[in-house]
């Protein structure tokens, strides 16, 4: 993550000639700060030094798969990235290729963003993954880079980004948890909300407030049906700034107030493929574990939608309901 900063800071680590070396350890599990790095919703959130946002970053997670990204610079300079997918263990280890780009994802020289005209055209990018009990040691090797201001830039940007990542980490400690098990194409979510389950339960199940805290705050949902009893249906309707729609319907498969309310999930966009969202209140006294598990007909279908940023959706959702919840 080579930047034009230029200020020195410390490699940890021992580093190999024109290696740089980055050792940290996170105060979460390994699980959660590997899909920091390899879901592109949750990178977005993280990657690139202070002040850096990521505005896109693509990534076809498998061996022999590419990636792009997008850092964009406190002044609005566009810094593209990309890469192959050398060898991916699941939950401990990332090798990756590292190159600039252009917009195209194609692979342009470093002197196109003001680098160095004898910077390596490629970067050899390492990240292992340590469980050390509900803590996780991250070692980042980047190897390639020349000795000089261009190395001590990346060093410094790496710093201020995994600054930012061990903040992500923290804000979501305490938050939702979401959990992928692709071997039963089951995606699990799950938090305690400060309210009764009495109360909560009614915030899932009144057609009225449904639209003060369903779907990312950058929609808009109208309730089309709502009719909660088994069989019945329910219509959501969510619009975008520019007034695209995007749709979603399904059935009540059980509905037992207030502790299970049972019910299909389509999205209209993708017809045909059906999830069964099973959601439990359980009982904490002034509080509730709210506790959803959505399952998948097929592996494609989960793929598709946690692909598609269904945890970053569903974490702002759960955002927002926490926030009504204190309103009232």
């Amino acid at each position: 993550m080579p930047t034009k900063t230029g200020t020195r800071k410390q490699v940890k680590g021992k580093a190999k000639a024109n290696e740089l070396v980055i050792e940290r350890v996170f105060d979460a599990p390994r699980e959660r700060v590997w899909k920091a790095w390899t879901q592109p919703e949750q990178a977005k959130r993280w990657w690139g030094p202070k002040g850096f946002t990521a505005p896109y970053w693509k990534s076809d997670f498998r061996v022999g798969g590419k990636y792009l990204y997008c850092m964009r610079s406190p002044d609005g300079m566009d810094y593209w990235g990309t890469g192959v997918y050398r060898e991916i263990v699941p939950t401990e280890k990332i090798v990756a290729t590292d190159s600039f780009a252009d917009s195209e994802g194609n692979v342009v020289r470093a002197s196109h963003y003001g680098f160095a005209a004898d910077f390596p055209p490629e970067l050899l990018l390492t990240v292992t993954f340590e469980d050390l009990g509900g803590k996780t040691k991250m070692t980042l090797r980047h190897a390639g880079f020349p000795a000089g201001p261009d190395r001590e830039g990346a060093v410094q940007g790496w710093t201020e980004s995994l600054e930012k990542l061990a903040a992500t980490l923290s804000e979501t400690s305490s938050g939702t948890e979401f959990v992928t098990d692709r071997a039963r194409r089951r995606v699990t979510m799950s938090r305690v909300f400060n309210a009764p389950r009495e109360r909560l339960f009614r915030m899932y199940t009144d057609p009225k407030l449904i639209p003060l805290w369903w779907g990312p705050r950058k929609y808009a949902t109208t309730v089309e049906k709502m009719d909660v009893r088994p069989g019945g249906v329910w219509r959501y309707i969510s619009r975008d700034s520019d007034g695209t729609e995007f749709a979603f319907n399904g059935v009540y498969r059980e509905v037992a107030p207030p502790e299970r309310l049972v019910s299909t999930f389509e999205f209209e966009g993708a017809p045909g493929h059906i999830v069964l969202d099973t959601a439990t209140f359980e009982d904490l006294g002034r509080k509730t574990r709210l506790t959803v598990t959505s399952q998948f007909d097929s592996l494609e279908a989960l793929e598709g939608m946690v692909g598609s940023g269904m945890e970053a959706g569903a974490r702002e959702t759960w955002d927002r309901l926490v926030e009504l919840l204190a309103k009232a």
